[in-house]
């Protein structure tokens, strides 16, 4: 999705939740998860990398890099848990369609992941 389509997508979320206090935010359905799902970043990023951008919105306390079980190296893509559950939210309304290195992140919520053993 083009990062300022997804930008008005969010602020027509935000007005229509300001309009109407009593209903519940979309993020409420993901209040029992505290993982995100983070896509479309560099290859090079490493753990260290990812935890150093996360990190500003919450204590992060768990992080799986999908990785290519032949080669090793990163997909692009990982899952992130945080201490506080508040923390998804924060991530998720500011780090959703930024870019870094040129490459648009993809961050949204996770419903009952489970990291690899």
């Amino acid at each position: 999705m083009n990062p300022l389509t997804n930008m008005k997508n969010v602020l027509k979320l935000s007005e229509h939740e300001l309009k109407n206090p009593n209903g519940k935010s979309w993020h409420d359905m993901y209040r029992d998860s505290a993982w995100i799902f983070v896509g479309g970043f560099p290859y090079t990023l490493t753990e260290g990398d990812l935890v150093c951008v996360f990190s500003q919105y919450g204590e992060v306390v768990n992080i799986n890099l999908v990785r290519d079980s032949k080669t090793g190296k990163s997909k692009g893509f990982c899952f992130i848990c945080f201490e506080d559950q508040r923390s998804t939210v924060l991530t998720v309304d500011n780090l959703n369609g930024i870019k870094i290195l040129d490459r648009t992140l993809r961050v949204d919520h996770v419903n009952n992941y489970k990291p690899p053993k």
